[in-house]
């Protein structure tokens, strides 16, 4: 089964924890303070592997985690950085937020990189702390909370030339035929169920990428057949082989329906490069109608290959033809259907407070979030240190605003507080 959207849960390392601690030596009276600062968390990063063509190995991982940083420790030692969790994805491969749909990146380039989410920084140990005031502060930081994000991953092959049709147009034995590709083939419709890739060497210096599309029939911009599912491949493509069936009915309406398909789909693809090949003529009655399918086409402007996939004739003359609209094709502009959404920066100091359905009251926000969870809570110190937080804040004038009294319950994060006014 070929592989070409993936849903993954990603999770970036925690920062270490800094470190309460005093230097404590023989000889040494008030050492001071020396607990050192934790390790910064590792990051997710998604890599371009050129060797990769499908999404197939997130069908057996979907979740992925990086190491935490390590905790400091006394005599200013800091914990270690965590270990980057590096992910292995193809090149074409388009990362979105699973929930809010925002494009993240679109990863082309061989070994290009792409940070999903950022490792927490490390908390800071009490030596930090220390000032001509407080020479032993018995206060330090834990480590940052990491980023957690479900992704989902798109895979839009990219090939030099698309080669599109209609079901059991001779595709995929086209494909078979150029390159090393070893699609199945069969004399039934829709025998392609995924794309084939296959490398076509012309010479020593010419090498081309064909991608061979799953067959398109009316309806497939919406959903009809295969072709939704696949259309998308074509998008990275630069020239497009126009393959079709010389045994058809109505060859010329098959060509006339697959490009309304493209075009509906998307009107780029319409304005492609495209090379037209009348296939099986080896078929007797295809050789004895060849003159006349070759009038109808040039009447409408293009000049038709005669080919025969299966008995290999005219192919290599097609393969120059498309390497020639492949050197004069533009490169291909990678443009997505995002609606252009302007979202702004969001203040991580501000916050909401909620009054929750057992009387209690909620404060959520990213920054006091946060600085709960770095909070040393079996510390004094580190307790008024957030208190003093949450007055320069303003979360203390919020709350009596609102109308929290003395003995309310204050939630932030996965703590509770007591309000004590």
């Amino acid at each position: 089964m070929f592989f070409d959207e993936a849903q993954v849960f990603v999770a970036s390392g925690q920062g270490g924890n800094g470190v309460v601690h005093f230097r404590r030596e023989k000889f040494v009276p008030l050492g001071g303070p020396d607990g050192g600062d934790g390790g910064k968390g590792g990051d997710v990063i998604l890599e371009v592997s050129p060797t990769l063509n499908t999404l197939s190995a997130f069908r057996r991982r979907r979740q992925f985690r990086a190491e935490n940083g390590g905790h400091g420790g006394g005599n200013n030692k800091s914990g270690r950085n965590g270990r980057d969790e590096i992910i292995l994805v193809p090149p074409g491969t388009v990362v979105r937020d699973e929930h809010s749909g925002e494009l993240l990146g679109d990863l082309i380039q061989p070994n290009q990189r792409l940070i999903v989410c950022h490792g927490g920084r490390g908390g800071r140990g009490n030596a930090r702390f220390a000032s001509s005031r407080n020479q032993a502060p018995r206060v330090a930081e834990k480590g940052e909370p990491p980023q957690e994000r479900q992704l989902h991953l798109e895979l839009r092959l990219i090939a030099d030339i698309g080669i599109v049709g209609v079901p059991n147009a001779g595709k995929s034995t086209l494909l078979a035929a150029v390159t090393n590709a070893r699609p199945k083939i069969a004399d039934y419709p829709f025998t392609t169920l995924q794309p084939n890739l296959g490398v076509a060497e012309l010479d020593d210096e010419v090498i081309l990428v064909l991608a061979d599309i799953p067959g398109l029939i009316e309806g497939a911009h919406a959903g009809e057949g295969l072709g939704f599912a696949f259309l998308r491949h074509i998008q990275r493509t630069r020239v497009l082989i126009h393959l079709i069936d010389g045994s058809s009915e109505d060859p010329l309406a098959d060509f006339s329906q697959l490009n309304t398909e493209l075009a509906l789909f998307d009107e780029r693809l319409s304005q492609k490069p495209m090379v037209v090949a009348i296939n099986k003529l080896d078929l007797p009655e295809v050789k004895a109608r060849w003159e006349d399918l070759e009038a109808q086409f040039r009447e409408r402007g293009y000049d038709p290959l005669p080919v025969s996939a299966l008995a290999r004739e005219g192919l290599r003359k097609l393969l120059f033809k498309a390497y020639e609209a492949l050197h004069l094709a533009e490169p291909v502009e990678v443009v997505h259907d995002d609606l252009p959404i302007y979202r702004p920066e969001p203040d991580p100091t501000e916050f909401e407070i909620a009054r929750e359905a057992d009387g209690s009251w909620r404060v959520s926000g990213v920054a006091i979030e946060r600085a709960a969870h770095m909070t040393y809570w079996e510390y004094d110190e580190a307790v008024h240190r957030f208190q003093r937080l949450l007055e320069h804040m303003g979360v203390e004038d919020a709350l009596r605003e609102a109308g929290a009294n003395s003995g309310d319950t204050v939630r932030i994060g996965e703590y509770e507080l007591e309000w004590l006014d």
